[in-house]
């Protein structure tokens, strides 16, 4: 038996996986599972084999990327959640992992890449975030929610989960007319958007993406509100001043733990004395790990999605008060299955856009998030802090009262602000 065909039959406990050799042989691993699809993959020459064996979690995406592992039956999105079922966090070690000297180097990588400069800080957003817009509009909600949805119902659209999930927020910051808010890694805008719509705030976003600047900026000005939703591209290091509110959605990933505790030092400064922050942020279920080498160099450079318990570090001995945590398990994984199925939709176009190797990286990039909140390690966790002990009430009744008065199908929002 082949060394890859070792590998695959520890790697396949559930789903039947087919591989065509480069000689034309096929081998089936696993079985018939009624929740996966079967799944049959070709390698094109013995050296993507080889490549795969040295370092699974790099070599598997690359080697899809450049067309030398094709899919012939289903698609990425099967065989990667297929390999996931099979080694599901729950169940103890992946089998998916490179030898002992591969891990230790990522080991050491991965320290120097978390250690988040201004400087570097800008070149990893840039990475990723500077994509055109016009690429993103082509998979996300028309609001350009970058960041997990929240399904009260499994089954809502894309666009009432993340219009579901703006009002999660904003219940949980108790915002007032006329407070001022700092939204840290502001994306294309949308949320700072509708923090002023739904409630009068007035909003500073900031962000490392011109690229997201530049839709912000613009959409603040056609909504006639520039003048109390602004947006500005600076670290959030160098941010002034005092804010009643910080918000930060799908920014705390590209801190990295180094910067942990400035970062909550920092926004313990900016706060008011009665001041509330909500962080919202991908996590790990765990224990502290690793940013797996493929989106490390292809997706997130610099990019770490930690435990809660680094998270709890960064934050103790500051003297704010963590009021409330909550942890979303599979809000993600039906988020990124939306992006997929409008990235796929739009293949086309993303090939015209960029070429055939991107949109395979990005399909690769999606199917892998996905199946790492459905059976891998990952969450999502919201959590609100305030530098007062009484500035949030006691028990948690007043966010769904908040919600209610916040939905977009109610036609009696809480406040309908300027524009």
């Amino acid at each position: 038996m082949a060394l890859i065909d070792r590998f695959l039959a520890r790697a396949v406990k559930r789903g039947r996986l087919t591989v065509i050799h480069p000689g034309g042989d096929r081998v089936v691993f696993g079985r018939a599972d009624p929740e996966l699809p079967d799944v049959t993959i070709r390698f094109t020459d013995r050296a993507a084999e080889r490549r795969i064996l040295a370092d699974p979690g790099l070599g598997a995406g690359e080697m899809f990327m450049a067309g030398r592992m094709t899919i012939e039956q289903g698609e990425v999105w099967d065989l990667v959640r297929m390999l996931k079922a099979s080694n599901a966090w729950e169940r103890g070690r992946s089998q998916m992992k490179g030898g002992r000297t591969t891990r230790a180097l990522d080991a050491v990588r991965y320290r120097l890449d978390r250690y988040n400069s201004a400087r570097r800080s800008r070149r990893n957003v840039a990475h990723h975030y500077d994509l055109s817009a016009d690429f993103y509009r082509l998979f996300l909600d028309p609001d350009l929610q970058y960041s997990c949805a929240y399904f009260t119902d499994p089954g809502n659209t894309l666009e009432q989960a993340q219009a579901d999930k703006q009002a999660h927020i904003a219940a949980k910051l108790l915002l007032e007319p006329g407070m001022r808010v700092l939204d840290i890694g502001c994306g294309w805008g949308g949320l700072a958007l509708y923090l002023h719509a739904k409630t009068g705030a007035e909003v500073l976003g900031v962000t490392l993406s011109t690229e997201q600047l530049a839709v912000a900026r613009a959409r603040a000005e056609a909504a006639g509100v520039a003048d109390k939703v602004r947006f500005e591209l600076i670290d959030y290091r160098a941010v002034e001043g005092r804010f009643d509110r910080i918000v930060s959605v799908g920014m705390f990933e590209h801190v990295g733990p180094p910067q942990y505790r400035a970062f909550f030092a920092k926004c313990r400064d900016l706060l008011s004395e009665d001041g509330v922050m909500l962080l919202h942020t991908i996590g790990r279920i765990g224990k502290p790990g690793v940013t797996d080498a493929w989106t490390a160099k292809h997706i997130f450079p610099g990019g770490y999605n930690p435990a809660l318990s680094e998270i709890v570090r960064g934050y103790e001995g500051l003297r704010m008060f963590p009021t409330d945590v909550e942890v979303l398990r599979l809000h993600y994984a039906w988020t990124i299955r939306h992006w997929y199925e409008r990235a796929v939709a739009a293949r086309a176009a993303i090939v015209a856009m960029y070429d055939e190797p991107f949109y395979r990286m990005w399909t690769f990039y999606l199917s892998g998030a996905a199946a790492a909140f459905e059976f891998g390690g990952m969450c999502n966790y919201q959590l609100q802090f305030s530098r007062s002990r009484r500035a949030v009430p006691v028990t948690r009744g007043y966010v769904g009262v908040a919600e209610a008065g916040l939905r977009d199908d109610d036609p009696s929002p809480a406040f309908a602000g300027e524009g």
